[in-house]
């Protein structure tokens, strides 16, 4: 499966096999992928420098929107709430949870405006020193998946089935344009190619040493850098192009993700036997655990929100750290196993680790409507924070986590497709 072919095309090492990739000629919507793990590698969109930077602005501008206006509210027994979405963190620090409040202002706010600001910077052309464009980049790429924006406005839609048992629940004015910055937010990240931004930053590091495509880049001496995606001797340590420090395998990626998965495991069953929030209706505190609320759902017979919550807030953590465990496990085992579903299993941790943190965020917004006096008031509770912290801690040990030991051992039995990467 081992060629020299493709000498004129570019390379790329996949971040998540290690096979060596060389790069057609893409028209305009075509992607490459890897043909061995079917990870996307780049994809060419038409006006790559203008579409990001369209979505970027106009996200920016429904993000000031939504900041302006009330934006959420609720009318119980004659008495009325609204909220804005800078009154949540204000209502969170009141109650001394200054924590959750920072963590609501940084993932749902600060780190998407700072995003959606480097994307604009980048693409636009803006005559910028090279050395700041890469440190942006660098930034842009590492903050992205800390963008919960959907989460969020998930969790906001949760909490209005939770409170329509008590009163009418409505939207503000500037709901909507909160709903638009989301969905422009999400296009601008598609459509920012991170091979295709690095490559016009600057050009990656020549190697002088022949390239094999089809083989992976630990058996040519070879690494990827983890941050721009540049291939680079397996020994150099900082990458010339970005200055970034990485290594041909994570250093002591298995015991990194053990260490912060046993600590998550530490924090999870408090989180789970504590209240998560308290609700007081007529003077009289009633505390909450996560189940006891997908009970008291699923007895008003709100069957599917109650389903999101289960799976969202109990199954997914559990299985979570159920699976991050058994790929620390294999990916140290040199027995035959199916590596191909042992990927999946990894993408798809990856991607749906950060949905837990939708009660968190049902828990900021009901706190900040619902504060109504002794007729009826919602206040967060130790649980929440504790329930955070493992979301954060699950997030970081499949971050930790260096996807290609799965591969390591593999060697080329799995690849089945033409080693070009079209699609």
């Amino acid at each position: 499966m081992c060629s020299d072919a493709h000498d004129n095309d570019p390379h790329i090492l996949c971040p998540q096999c290690d096979i060596l990739v060389a790069i057609p000629g893409l028209k305009i919507g075509q992607k490459a992928v890897c043909p061995r793990c079917h990870t996307t590698l780049t994809t060419r969109w038409n006006e790559p420098r203008r579409r990001p930077v369209g979505y970027a602005i106009s996200a920016l501008f429904m993000l000031l929107l939504a900041n302006l206006f009330p934006f959420v509210n609720m009318n119980v027994a004659g008495l009325s709430s609204e909220v804005t979405l800078v009154q949540i963190p204000q209502v969170l620090v009141s109650e001394n949870y200054a924590s959750m409040a920072s963590l609501f202002m940084i993932v749902v706010q600060l780190l998407p405006a700072i995003c959606m600001l480097s994307i604009i910077l980048l693409c636009y052309g803006t005559k910028i020193p090279v050395h700041w464009k890469v440190s942006i980049a660098r930034t842009l790429f590492r903050l992205k998946s800390w963008c919960m924006v959907e989460i969020f406005l998930a969790g906001v839609l949760v909490s209005f089935v939770k409170l329509m048992a008590y009163g009418d629940v409505g939207i503000g004015t500037s709901f909507i344009p909160y709903a638009l910055f989301c969905l422009l937010q999400l296009r601008a990240f598609q459509c920012t190619d991170r091979f295709w931004m690095w490559e016009h930053i600057e050009p990656a590091p020549e190697l002088v040493q022949p390239l094999r495509v089809g083989e992976s880049g630990l058996r040519q001496g070879l690494r990827s850098c983890h941050c721009c995606m540049a291939i680079l001797p397996a020994e150099q340590e900082v990458c010339g192009r970005c200055k970034s420090k990485g290594h041909a395998r994570r250093k002591n990626s298995l015991q990194w993700t053990m260490a912060l998965l046993v600590t998550s495991i530490l924090l999870y069953l408090p989180a789970n036997l504590l209240p998560i929030m308290i609700t007081q209706v007529l003077g009289n505190p009633m505390p909450s655990t996560i189940m006891a609320g997908v009970v008291l759902l699923w007895s008003d017979g709100s069957y599917p929100v109650a389903m999101v919550i289960f799976i969202a807030s109990i199954m997914v953590p559990t299985l979570k750290m159920i699976a991050i465990a058994w790929l620390c496990w294999d990916a140290n085992s040199n027995k035959q196993i199916d590596r191909e579903r042992l990927h999946v299993i990894y993408e798809v941790v990856e991607f749906v680790g950060r949905w837990s943190m939708i009660d968190v965020f049902v828990i900021a917004v009901l706190s900040a409507l619902v504060r109504m006096g002794q007729l009826m008031s919602i206040y967060p509770d130790i649980g929440a924070l504790l329930f955070a912290g493992v979301v954060i801690l699950t997030m970081f040990a499949a971050m930790t986590f260096d996807p290609r030991l799965i591969w390591d051992r593999a060697g080329m039995k799995s690849a089945k497709e033409p080693q070009d990467g079209r699609k």
